[in-house]
């Protein structure tokens, strides 16, 4: 995977910008010599921001883009001159994105739709100028605000795939032959375990120009749940399918078996994968007769339908697609992305080389805030850091920024 422009995992540390702080400046003039107080607030902070981009397929620029930071708000100055906003920072990620916090593994948020902008971090509202608390009984308040602080924290970016069908199965099961037999995917095909080493999508062409979308995800082994193999890998990409096609070769032992162990495996890693409609496909199955199919017929479990397939001679597969498209249309099989659940991230869900990362010093942020006052002002009171001022919404949405 090291060689892979395939990422779907990846550890990434935001900050957002801090707020300018409010001045405490007083108007000077030639023919006004009481001017009062005329400093300006404080630019807000600039938002760290996720937006969904249909055009992206993976997140490796951000593998090489581990620090991200937003600007600072600039502070204000007299004559009530407010301080610049600090500049956003747009992240772009691929539309089935995830976000956890790094350190508990807490669910943030997600990006689902092309365009959709998610404040991911906000950032910090600019302090108000000293005009703001003159009033009859304090013509000359030497105060203002501080900006906001900014806001850090580390967070894991996970993509699941979006697609109408997903395949499940143990290595060798067929699932690649299937997809380059199905569509124009052309994921590598061997006679070894493990040929699929990412996922791999695929366009199904169906009747009267309609299509849908079928995932392939590196074979699942029993174990999976708790870290073996490469299924854990990528088990989080069949979260997002409508529906789950299980594959078991012709040539298993017990195929009932084999799918219950698959069914256990994707308990195991999410319950609500168990609410999903599942197909059963019997893969390899130009090795069988008519007898032989119906002695596995009396087997299979009576609770999902099967289809008996060969990818290579064909068989079945115009069935199998009629099935599939009977259960991507039920509306009971629509994805309602409110309903979905995501787990945390444990031990188990995590990727070790991504959380064993270490990040660079970031640069340490600029602690010598300009002037409350110009330095014409003669005052040398220090700031009290008692002065705990609460925020205003006079003059200020919600955001922090100002109204006009």
């Amino acid at each position: 995977m090291a060689d892979s422009n395939f990422i779907d995992y990846v550890k990434i540390h935001c900050r957002s910008g801090k707020g300018g702080a409010g001045s405490r400046h007083f108007h000077r003039a030639k023919y006004v010599p009481k001017g009062g107080p005329d400093g300006g607030d404080g630019g807000r902070g600039g938002h760290v921001i996720l937006r969904g981009d249909k055009q992206m397929w993976t997140l490796l620029p951000l593998k090489y883009n581990r620090h991200v930071f937003a600007g600072n708000g600039q502070s204000g100055t007299g004559g009530r001159s407010f301080g610049k906003d600090g500049e956003d920072v747009i992240i772009n990620v691929p539309t089935g994105t995830v976000v956890f916090d790094a350190e508990t593994g807490e669910f943030l948020c997600e990006v689902n739709d092309d365009g959709e902008e998610i404040k991911l971090l906000r950032g910090g509202r600019g302090g108000l100028g000293n005009w703001h608390f003159k009033s009859a009984t304090n013509r000359t308040p030497r105060y203002a605000q501080p900006g906001e602080p900014a806001i850090e924290k580390t967070v894991i970016l996970e993509l699941k795939l979006l697609a109408d069908v997903g395949l499940v199965g143990f290595p060798n099961a067929g699932k690649s032959t299937l997809l380059s037999s199905l569509s124009a995917a052309r994921p590598k095909i061997a006679d070894y375990p493990f040929t699929t080493m990412e996922p791999q999508l695929g366009i199904v062409s169906y009747r009267d120009n309609r299509s849908f979308v079928m995932a392939d995800i590196p074979g699942i082994i029993e174990g999976a749940s708790e870290g073996k193999g490469l299924g854990l890998r990528f088990l989080r990409h069949i979260e997002r399918n409508a529906v789950l096609l299980f594959m078991v070769p012709a040539d298993a032992e017990d195929i009932t078996r084999e799918y219950q162990i698959l069914l256990g495996e994707l308990e195991k890693f999410n319950p609500q994968l168990m609410d999903k409609q599942r197909v059963l496909a019997i893969s390899k199955s130009d090795m069988l007769d008519d007898e032989l199919m119906e002695e596995i017929e009396k087997t299979l479990p009576a609770d999902i339908p099967h289809v008996f397939i060969s990818a290579v001679t064909g068989q079945g597969l115009t069935e199998l697609k009629d099935v599939l498209w009977g259960a991507v249309t039920d509306e009971r099989n629509q994805i309602a992305t409110p309903s979905i659940t995501h787990r945390p991230l444990d031990g188990h869900h995590r990727v070790r080389e991504e959380d064993e990362f270490i990040f660079d010093q970031a640069p340490e942020m600029a602690d010598d805030d300009e002037e409350f006052f110009d330095e014409g002002e003669d005052f040398d009171q220090d700031w009290d850091d008692s002065w705990d001022f609460e925020f205003p919404t006079d003059g200020m949405d919600d955001e922090g920024d100002r109204k006009n």
